[in-house]
């Protein structure tokens, strides 16, 4: 859609892999999006490539599954900080550093609104991450910076696998969302372009819910 991307990813197979595809419109860097000193740098190799930054989408995320009576603390940390400290530390650098009048972009999940069995640390920090996302569009709209979210339904990819490799799992899941199917990686980035554009340049502090129809029950 027209844009320059620099992309960030703890994996090296995985950024190349983009570059390959996308070619020169974007640049790749590895981040760690817990880390405060990888996002900087991120930030920074951005405006060091393209001059200015004028879209942010944090887009880092995992899950996981299990009773919170039997939840490790080391795996609540593991999610809370991948899923709601790295987009502070996103939003921290990337909001100092977007032009005014950008667009910046979260991936939340319909758990952020209606929670699932069995994922109390998921759900947590994604209804952390919209109430973040209302809180900044308060604190940037003088700057006509949009802050938004997307929240996806269950969509199929490599970090899902584990979780839709289940067949009863699968099609619980699937029985949930009236359109009767699970999401696409694709579905998901045609509502990031959406927020991201001139489109909707009216949208600030909403979570935009690409979710089938699940919440609607």
């Amino acid at each position: 859609d027209g844009a320059r991307v620099v992309a960030g990813d703890i994996s090296p197979e995985g950024l190349e892999q983009l570059r390959s595809d996308l070619g020169e419109s974007v640049a790749i860097c590895r981040c760690d999006v817990t880390l405060e000193e990888d996002v900087a740098k991120l930030v920074e190799f951005g405006k060091t490539m393209f001059q200015h930054i004028d879209i942010v989408v944090a887009n880092a995320g995992a899950g996981t599954y299990g009773l919170i009576t039997e939840l490790p603390l080391s795996e609540w940390k593991r999610i809370i900080d991948l899923c709601l400290t790295g987009v502070f530390l996103t939003l921290k650098h990337g909001g100092a550093a977007i032009s005014d009048g950008g667009s910046i972009i979260n991936i939340a999940s319909l758990n952020a609104i209606q929670p699932s069995r069995g994922m109390s640390a998921y759900c947590a920090a994604k209804a952390g991450v919209v109430n973040l996302v209302r809180a900044l569009a308060l604190d940037w709209s003088p700057r006509g910076v949009r802050v938004n979210a997307v929240g996806p339904t269950f969509v199929e990819t490599g970090l899902t696998t584990h979780l839709l490799g289940d067949d009863n799992i699968r099609q619980d899941i699937v029985n949930r969302i009236p359109l009767g199917r699970l999401g696409t990686p694709e579905e998901v980035a045609h509502a990031v372009v959406f927020l991201a554009g001139p489109g909707a340049s009216l949208i600030t502090g909403t979570c935009l819910l690409a979710d089938g129809g699940w919440t609607a029950i």
